[in-house]
């Protein structure tokens, strides 16, 4: 009987070390994922009409987990003609069909991928990139014009001159003068 309890005690302490791993990080493994071509829906109109916007996105912590499986799943959306995330700018491009696709559609998608991503900023662009190049999209105003916004800007708090300064931002890159 003593044998048997020592034999038994023996092999649970047996069982407890070797099924016991005292490892402080998981093993991450990494997977290349491409958006290949076959990925975007074969069925875009050639006579629809397509909007192009872009959109930060938090949540990201990698761009190989993150950024491309988002890409990935927006690409896959019926009227998506492309879909690029740039994970060092926390930025998505997207090119989609205004009949199939909406800037809800898209910010939904972006959710079902994870609850951690957020959808924010979301405006419609005519070229991808160009839109946060204050110089390029200011470049045909006169000093008196920005000199103008920037005055205008002044005299406020800091968060008014934030929305200020992003109103000006804004009315520079579309053209609008500011009133």
């Amino acid at each position: 009987m003593n044998t048997l309890k020592t034999l038994s005690i023996v092999a649970i302490i047996a069982l407890v070390f070797t099924s016991c791993k005292n490892e402080s990080q998981p093993e991450v493994k990494t997977v290349d994922v491409e958006v290949a071509a076959k990925d975007v829906a074969s069925t875009l109109d050639p006579n629809a009409t397509y909007a192009k916007v872009e959109f930060g996105i938090e949540g990201m912590t990698c761009a190989m987990g993150c950024a491309k499986t988002i890409e990935k799943k927006m690409a896959k959306m019926d009227g998506v003609k492309s879909a690029k995330v740039d994970f060092d700018k926390r930025l998505a491009m997207v090119e989609y069909d205004e009949a199939k696709v909406t800037p809800k559609s898209l910010e939904e998608t972006v959710g079902k991928v994870a609850d951690t991503y957020k959808v924010k900023d979301m405006h419609k662009v005519d070229a991808f990139g160009a839109h946060g190049d204050k110089k390029a999209c200011c470049a045909n105003k006169t000093e008196a014009e920005k000199k103008a916004c920037k005055e205008s800007c002044a005299n406020k708090t800091d968060a008014e001159k934030k929305a200020c300064k992003e109103d000006c931002k804004e009315k520079c890159c579309s053209g609008e003068k500011k009133a």
